[in-house]
């Protein structure tokens, strides 16, 4: 049994309660939300974000985050990308001996910067890993069958987080890549929110097909230039989650294009939802690094001309598909 901490309150933050609790472990919950971190301790259900399933009464809340860090040896980063930093700028416990997991798929807009590396700035030569892959955290709460990666650069590190979190429903491999699974993490929300606007668009499965084969093509191309390996994007954490978070029904990123290319605005989709739509930040920071280390991204570039610059949709897949004669 290992102690964990898990600092978040979303879905996929109380799924992995769910799974870690399951499997054995003492966790405790952290969240920025004070009021709701009560509610969660009398109701026992996340009523937001993951409703129909109780949470266990061995779950524990902390409201302190350094109460909440000193207690475990595993502390679990599920802090969308935008409030990764100042949340970590609260933490003043020792966190030496303690291996931080992210979990988190987003990329920090102003510095370009990887959750991974944010840890680094913020709290030292601490332990990192990364836990990624095809999860969408409804059917992991349903114990359907999944399979995530456990990546980092020290081995032992991987292979103690894989062992944290497999079980009979949640398979979990070690991977010695961190760097191209978080930008896998990250980048394919913006190939998602492509494929949810040819939903919107009314395009069938041709179009999907097409977004989806190209779309990883460009991660990888500027994985390698930022020198992630190229086999990481073909695997669970590159095409797998790609290939879940372009097609499932509860992908929000995929749902949110969908709702761009029905005509809502930007904004309106933002303001209207209390979850966070991690790829419409990310397309400005995909957009940016594109630019930094000089790699075509004509998919991402287009997604940003729609979200930033209001571009039409069905403009923008027509210059995809009108862009210059070239091989594959």
């Amino acid at each position: 049994m290992k102690n964990i901490t898990i600092l978040g309150d979303g879905a996929w933050a109380t799924t992995l309660a769910l799974v870690l609790n399951k499997n054995g472990h003492k966790v405790t919950m952290w969240s920025a939300f004070k009021e709701y971190l009560d509610e969660l301790k009398i109701k026992r259900i996340n009523t937001k974000y993951l409703p129909d399933f109780r949470i266990p009464n061995d779950i524990e809340f902390e409201k302190d985050i350094n109460v909440a860090i000193s207690k475990s040896e595993i502390i679990v980063d599920a802090i969308p990308s935008k409030f990764y930093r100042s949340v970590l700028k609260e933490i003043k416990a020792d966190v030496s001996h303690k291996i931080f997991v992210n979990v988190s798929k987003g990329i920090e807009q102003k510095t370009l910067r990887r959750m991974t590396e944010i840890i680094h700035e913020e709290l030292g030569k601490v332990k990192t890993c990364v836990l990624s892959g095809p999860t969408i955290a409804l059917e992991v709460a349903n114990q359907m069958p999944a399979v995530a990666v456990s990546a980092s650069n020290d081995f032992n590190v991987s292979k103690i987080v894989q062992e944290t979190f497999f079980n009979e429903s949640f398979r979990v491999y070690t991977n010695s890549d961190p760097l191209g699974v978080e930008l896998c993490g990250a980048l394919k929300n913006v190939i998602a929110i492509v494929a949810g606007i040819s939903d919107g668009l009314g395009f069938g499965a041709n179009a999907k097909a097409a977004i989806l084969s190209r779309g990883i093509v460009e991660i990888a191309r500027l994985g390698q230039a930022m020198k992630a390996k190229k086999k990481t994007f073909y695997g669970i954490a590159g095409l797998g989650d790609l290939a879940t978070t372009c097609i499932s029904p509860e992908s929000r990123n995929r749902t949110f294009g969908e709702k761009i290319g029905k005509g809502e605005k930007f904004e309106d989709i933002v303001n209207s939802t209390s979850s966070i739509i991690e790829g419409a930040t990310t397309t400005e920071a995909a957009y940016n690094l594109s630019k930094k280390y000089n790699v075509d991204m004509p998919i991402t570039n287009q997604v940003y001309m729609i979200l930033y610059h209001n571009k039409d949709p069905k403009k923008a897949l027509l210059d995809l598909m009108t862009r210059t004669k070239k091989g594959e």
